[in-house]
């Protein structure tokens, strides 16, 4: 990766104006949030925070050499006594604001037409932006992601850290994706992000609003506070002929859409209602013609065209993240003819992820390791043609034991046959484990068990009937398991695809 480095300059000291502090940045100052990575005539950003304050390592920074810090104004009183005649010092409104005006100053982003697009909601963010994303590159454009599957552009990826990762790394790997011609940016957008200015410094040529469920609320309290952290992205970065993109479904998307008056409304069923409510906007509008284990047959209507795709994605939740993708391209100049496209989408690594295969066997490998998202998947999967669910899960180990009943109970409310087995056990015993799952699983109709994954895998192909469905759950898109040796590799697509040609060969 690209990193601009600053060569000290002769150290100052006292109070400076932040527009002289941005002018260095765009001649290669480097800037820091961690005090400890501070190199010789450096700034340090002292980032507000929960848990501890950014001031408290100032000192920290300033032994490392910092010749630049930025404090809030707030804490004066506390900061000038402990910079005094070390460095210059930037007392601003909003540190995290101040990084963000500084990365985009460091990048030059605005002198590279960055075309940025986010996606924010509770559910569906990372479907939607693979589905975008494989739209955009059929029709010829070249595409970067910020994901929380990983940060990938043609010819490079690294593995997520965190769904939306931190303000300078942002505008690093965008200028890395400007450097390698990418056309546009695909960025999934968290409500922790939104609320941190994690995306401080950035314009978006469009926004994403898939919809909005109970989550999070440990960090945002309540509902309200929790729409109004995902409603900044809408509201708090303008930018001219911005396309915001909103679920018309969803009860806070009709909220969103009324507030912002310029905004697309994308969703299923009739439009009538919703005018009524939001008023007169520019609706994509969907219909599910079919859908079964094999996929959607989805008719869409936008400005007066119709078109119909099939889709080998399942779930009337996929509809809808395809519905999201369209709505989007077409604010980004691609056409009706573009979105056939989507019949050719696989699905995304670990999210209802079909298992292919020649035998006809109907198996989908899903992430989902909590209850309500254990629930969720195989509600999705009952709701269509199969005559019985198969749900392979365990839970991990060294996490919260009281979570373990919950997902057997999960699993025993739709399951018609529940296998047993180990996740992540860490450095517990998998039998164990088990054991704690055990209790929830009362009424389920066959239980089989075994603590080795994959053992447990090719016992539940190898009871799959004609018309049963296998949901493998817990593990999704990753690569490795982790056990008390360490980690081994075990992709659970992978390995499931060598036992059904081991179990038929």
């Amino acid at each position: 990766m690209f990193l601009f480095s600053g060569s000290p300059s002769q150290k100052k000291v006292g109070v400076m104006d932040f527009k002289e502090l941005l002018n260095k940045a765009g001649k290669g100052l480097m800037v820091r949030t961690d005090s400890r990575k501070v190199q010789e005539g450096e700034c340090f950003v002292a980032m507000p925070g929960t848990a501890v304050r950014g001031i408290d390592y100032i000192p920290a920074a300033l032994d490392n050499g910092a010749q630049f810090i930025i404090a809030p104004k707030t804490a004066r009183d506390e900061v000038a006594p402990v910079v005094e005649d070390r460095a210059q010092v930037v007392y601003h409104e909003n540190p995290a604001i101040a990084l963000g005006e500084l990365a985009r100053a460091h990048f030059h982003l605005p002198d590279r037409e960055v075309k940025l697009v986010g996606i924010t909601g509770t559910n569906g963010k990372t479907t939607t932006t693979y589905i975008i994303e494989h739209l955009l590159a059929a029709s010829g454009l070249k595409v970067g992601v910020l994901g929380t599957v990983s940060y990938r552009w043609p010819g490079f990826e690294i593995e997520a850290t965190l769904t939306t990762p931190d303000c300078w790394m942002i505008h690093e790997l965008i200028y890395n994706m400007k450097k390698a011609d990418v056309d546009i940016v695909l960025m999934e957008v968290s409500s922790h992000a939104l609320e941190q200015y994690r995306v401080a410094g950035l314009d978006f040529a469009a926004g994403i609003f898939t919809n909005l469920t109970q989550d999070h609320l440990d960090y945002h309290g309540e509902m309200e506070t929790y729409f109004e952290a995902k409603a900044k992205l809408f509201k708090d970065y303008p930018l001219e002929n911005k396309a915001n993109v909103i679920n018309y479904n969803d009860p806070h998307g009709r909220q969103l859409l009324k507030e912002c008056p310029d905004s697309i409304g994308y969703g299923i069923g009739d439009t009538a209602i919703v005018r009524q409510e939001v008023g007169n906007r520019e609706m994509v509008q969907g219909r599910i013609v079919s859908m079964d284990g094999k996929g959607i047959e989805l008719e869409s209507t936008y400005k007066g065209k119709s078109w119909t795709i099939h889709s080998p994605l399942i779930g009337e939740f996929n509809a809808m993240n395809i519905m999201a993708a369209q709505a989007v391209c077409f604010q980004l100049g691609l056409n009706c003819k573009h979105m056939r496209a989507s019949s050719e989408f696989p699905g995304v690594p670990g999210r209802l992820e079909r298992v292919v295969n020649d035998k006809g066997l109907d198996i989908f490998v899903d992430f989902a390791h909590t209850s309500d998202a254990l629930e969720s998947v195989q509600q999705t999967l009952k709701a269509l043609d199969f005559k019985r669910l198969i749900t392979l899960f365990g839970c991990g180990g060294d996490r919260d034991r009281t979570k373990r009943p919950l997902m057997g109970e999960a699993v025993a409310r739709y399951a018609d046959v529940a296998v047993m087995t180990s996740d992540n056990p860490r450095s517990e015993d998998p039998e164990r484990i088990m054991d704690d799952i055990r209790p929830g699983l009362k009424g389920v109709d066959k239980i089989i068990e075994h603590p080795d994954r994959r053992t447990a895998i090719e016992m539940a192909v190898r009871e799959m009937r004609t018309g049963d469905v296998l949901l493998i759950a817990g593990r999704g898109h990753e690569p490795r398991q982790t056990i008390k040796t360490g980690k081994i590799p075990f992709l659970d697509k992978d390995v499931t695809a060598e036992v059904i040609k081991e179990v038929y060969s």
